[in-house]
């Protein structure tokens, strides 16, 4: 017991020690930095933008903007000046104040979560003798404090749909809470494993846990050190609530333009709506950030660099290797918006409810178990290991019993006509709305090709609309005679 009380002490006190270098800059330092983060955000909102709309081009086999400036690069630009020019419009349903105030809620944390994202190691300020680190502030719970800035985010979107006296809006604002509340919940178990391993919630700790002095197999294989292989599932089920987190496709469904027009921000226009799409695209480099942080070693740079150049972690060359790793995850956020087709709602809750978190939880049962015997030692990992395996084959279980038991009368393909269903193949149908999620009834005969059926109305005899060329030729006859 008393050497765990000393090396406990020892590992507070070197994390004091490190975070003893934040706090130390004069104020026009910090507000340098401030405005250097703010800057970057916003010039890499812009590049984002652009990125996107000419990644999902090329997968499409189009061009993309090319026009406005070498690339297309000041299309961004050209579309930012477009909102500001539009005109400002506020329902006479809506709530004016929330209205006002929901888009900056939503803009403002997207910024302040920045403040603790590390970019580099302390260096060497130009033309003076000061250093500082590369980072605008750090305190031992900086996740925990991204998590919560991020939280308030929240209400920015919640409250726009609320305010907007919109039916849409309010689905949009409803579907969103309950998404982001559901999917952070999955997100925070995610994080609790990478807790375990560093022994910090600070993140310039977290990126130096990361990268001890890095040993080889062979004097040429790295041994992995990075949290995102030896904490896999960990980094698996956080890329996947950090894209539900976000509202990015596949997941934008509190914005689905088929059913909700445009969800939350249907009522906005000009800046306000430019407020929200900036803090979409800000919250998606927030997200890539900490993940770059958390589980891709942060700033040092990769092997085989790292191997090749001892100088690679030095200097001002992180910054590079920083916002290398950043933009593997925004291509990857691209990379789906151009390849998934939206999820069903409830399809989409079921999966963070059913399987994200249940299996966030065995996992951080899992980690906490593996740790405490390597750090205390004493028990036989054999039979460890196969608790673990029988916990996972259990669980599995559970979830394909629960999804059988659920599954809905046409997953099963028993559809019979007229919306009714055989469910036990007795020839007794049931109602397609007795329970469970709605399904629209099927179409007696079946699914219907081709056209649709002409229109009639009960005050004419003529058909209005033509279903067929056949309907046309027919239609055009009845009015000869």
């Amino acid at each position: 017991m008393t050497s765990q009380l000393t090396t406990l002490a020892t590992a507070v006190a070197a994390e004091d020690g490190r975070l003893s270098v934040f706090g130390q800059d004069p104020w026009w330092l910090i507000l340098i930095k401030a405005v250097v983060i703010f800057i970057v955000l916003v010039l890499l909102t812009l590049f984002n933008i652009w990125l996107e709309r000419r990644v999902v081009a090329r997968m499409q086999h189009r061009i993309g903007p090319n026009v406005n400036g070498p690339f297309g690069l000041l299309q961004s630009l050209a579309d930012g000046v477009k909102l500001a020019l539009k005109e400002d419009l506020i329902p006479k349903a809506a709530d004016k104040v929330v209205f006002l105030i929901a888009p900056v809620l939503a803009v403002v944390p997207a910024f302040v979560t920045f403040a603790v994202i590390p970019f580099g190691p302390e260096v060497g300020l130009p033309f003076t003798d000061r250093t500082t680190p590369l980072q605008l502030t750090d305190m031992p719970v900086a996740v925990l404090f991204v998590m919560a800035i991020a939280s308030i985010g929240i209400y920015g979107i919640v409250l726009g749909g609320w305010s907007s006296g919109s039916t849409y809006s309010l689905l949009g604002g409803l579907r969103s809470s309950a998404q982001m509340i559901s999917y952070e919940v999955a997100m925070g178990l995610a994080l609790v494993a990478v807790f375990l391993y560093a022994g910090s919630m600070s993140t310039s700790e977290i990126v130096a846990a990361q990268n001890p002095g890095q040993d080889y197999w062979f004097n040429v294989v790295p041994v992995p050190t990075w949290y995102a292989v030896i904490l896999f599932p960990s980094f698996l089920v956080y890329v996947i609530a950090m894209v539900g987190e976000t509202n990015r496709a596949p997941f934008d469904l509190p914005e689905a333009e088929g059913e909700l027009v445009g969800g939350f921000h249907t009522e906005y226009s000009s800046l306000k709506f430019a407020l929200f799409f900036l803090a979409e695209y800000i919250n998606m480099a927030t997200v890539s950030a900490l993940a770059t942080t958390l589980f891709l070693g942060g700033w040092h740079a990769p092997w085989p660099i790292s191997f090749f150049w001892e100088g690679a972690d030095s200097g001002y060359w992180p910054v590079l290797w920083f916002f290398a790793k950043m933009f593997v995850f925004i291509f990857f956020f691209i990379w789906l918006r151009g390849s998934l087709p939206r999820l069903r709602y409830d399809q989409f809750m079921a999966f963070g409810w059913k399987w994200l978190i249940p299996g966030s939880l065995v996992w951080i049962v899992l980690v906490a178990s593996i740790r405490l015997v390597t750090l205390e030692g004493g028990v036989d990992r054999t039979y460890m290991y196969a608790a673990a395996g029988i916990m996972l084959a259990l669980v599995v279980l559970l979830f394909f019993i629960g999804d059988g038991e659920g599954a809905s009368d046409t997953d099963r393909g028993l559809a019979t006509t007229d919306g009714e269903h055989d469910l036990a193949g007795d020839g007794v149908a049931a109602d397609d709305f007795a329970g469970g999620f709605p399904t629209p009834p099927m179409p007696t005969g079946g699914a219907v090709r081709g056209a649709a059926a002409p229109l009639t109305f009960a005050d004419r005899t003529s058909r209005t609309v033509a279903g067929s060329a056949a309907d046309s030729t027919t239609t055009r006859s009845d009015e000869e005679k």
